[in-house]
């Protein structure tokens, strides 16, 4: 791998990075270029070429990996699991939710057994695949 290949992952990794430590919060593409010191249409489509999907994709998935947590492990409402992962409206959180997991969270909430399993597991187990 060359030098700049190297230099150019390490950038898309702190970008991701930030997004995974700051999921919750709001983060546009422009936000996220200046951290990884590029354009923000050169950080999108190095990105997507890094990590097989777009900013916006993976921030929503990791969002989504979050609720899907605290419907497993916690009585909270949804909707006030939607705002705390950072969706602005209870009925975007439902819709993206669905397209990721292939079911609402209320549904999801059902079928879905608290284990004695360490989370580590059952986030790979349940990670979404869309």
């Amino acid at each position: 791998m060359s030098r700049a290949a190297e230099e150019s992952n390490r950038r898309m990794l702190r970008a991701r990075d930030a997004m995974d430590r700051s999921y919750a919060q709001p983060l546009d593409v422009a936000a996220l270029a200046r951290i990884a010191h590029v354009s923000e249409a050169h950080f999108s489509r190095v990105f997507r070429s890094t990590f097989g999907e777009t900013p916006h994709r993976y921030l929503q998935r990791r969002r989504v990996e979050r609720a899907m947590f605290l419907l497993r492990e916690t009585d909270r409402r949804v909707t006030d699991i939607s705002f705390e992962v950072g969706f602005n409206s209870p009925g975007t959180f439902s819709r993206t939710f669905h397209v990721i997991v292939g079911r609402s969270p209320r549904e999801y909430r059902k079928q879905a057994v608290a284990t004695g399993v360490p989370t580590c597991f059952t986030m790979a187990w349940a990670r979404p695949s869309a």
